[in-house]
């Protein structure tokens, strides 16, 4: 049976002064991925988000939330969604409890026992009777996520939400946003400029390069991936067996160096390959790829913002 799409963006396009900004973005997520948004300085990614919560209206496409359409069914699209965009906004001398209960006056559906939980679950309970200007920056950003989830959304959008924290914070974020996903099934759309902390986090990852998604990948096809490097000496004839014996792509990056995703295949039988080909092997280094690789690969090194 064919799950129901959390969130579908189809040829999503938007112009802004005669400039095309978003151009024809298309995506499906579906119940608890933790899906990763990246793309350098000026891509896109904010604009795709403002369209997404109905800040901004498309030029051309559409955003859909549950199978509701966010241009026709604006409040019941949004209903699904929960959303922070970098530091949340809150009531600085008010305490948490009572700034949860400002927002949930809001919703007649939130129950004590939820915002209960919720605090719980976001692991702030014990501060929950003391202002909000006491607060670090990650309690502050766990009120902004027990805000952004009291009413149980499908969907929660998070734009930069580990700026300003430390390494602690970083990793009690991550597992707490695992938890929404996997054990409260949520949909989580994260958009952030540190690729470390993606590749830890997300299932799926998009890059957006001048307003056109140049690719989605999971994460965990990109770490299988085995990078090798070989110096030998005749690089342009192992270059051409590879692709002959083995239909391995290989690319040389010097003089005498050759480097090659192998990851289906076993190392020692291709270096055995080669010596019985008569190409002597200088030595060979084995290189996990990373999230980064690809980024820099794919955006030719543009500064991520």
């Amino acid at each position: 049976m064919q799950q129901t799409a959390v969130l579908e963006l189809t040829n999503l396009r938007k112009i802004i002064k005669g400039k095309e900004i978003v151009k024809g973005v298309n995506l499906t997520l579906y119940p608890s991925q933790i899906f990763g948004f990246l793309g350098p300085n000026g891509a896109g990614k904010t604009t795709t988000i403002r369209m997404i919560v109905g800040l901004i209206k498309p030029t051309e496409g559409s955003v859909s939330i549950c199978g509701y359409s966010v241009a026709h069914d604006f409040v019941k699209a949004m209903s699904n969604v929960g959303c922070i965009i970098e530091s949340p906004d809150m009531y600085k001398y008010l305490t948490g409890m009572e700034n949860l209960l400002q927002y949930a006056a809001m919703d007649k559906t939130i129950s004590q026992q939820r915002i209960k939980d919720v605090v719980e679950m976001v692991g702030l309970q014990h501060r929950l009777n003391d202002k909000v200007g006491t607060y670090s920056l990650g309690m502050r950003q766990r009120l902004g996520i027990a805000q952004a989830i009291l009413s149980r959304p499908k969907l929660l959008i998070l734009d930069e939400p580990t700026n300003g924290l430390d390494p602690a914070g970083m990793t009690e974020f991550r597992n707490l946003i695992r938890k929404l996903a996997y054990e409260e099934g949520m949909t989580v759309f994260v958009s952030s400029h540190l690729l470390l902390e993606i590749q830890q986090m997300c299932d799926i990852v998009s890059i957006i390069k001048q307003g056109r998604v140049i690719k989605t990948v999971n994460v965990q096809d990109i770490l299988h991936d085995t990078q090798i490097e070989w110096q030998l000496s005749d690089p342009e004839r192992a270059i051409l067996l590879l692709a002959e014996h083995w239909n391995i792509v290989a690319t040389q990056l010097k003089k005498n160096t050759i480097s090659a995703d192998i990851s289906q295949h076993p190392l020692d039988k291709i270096n055995e390959f080669f010596i019985r080909e008569g190409i002597a092997l200088t030595y060979c280094s084995t290189k996990q790829n990373t999230l980064e690789d690809l980024f820099l690969d794919l955006t030719e090194g543009d500064q991520i913002v």
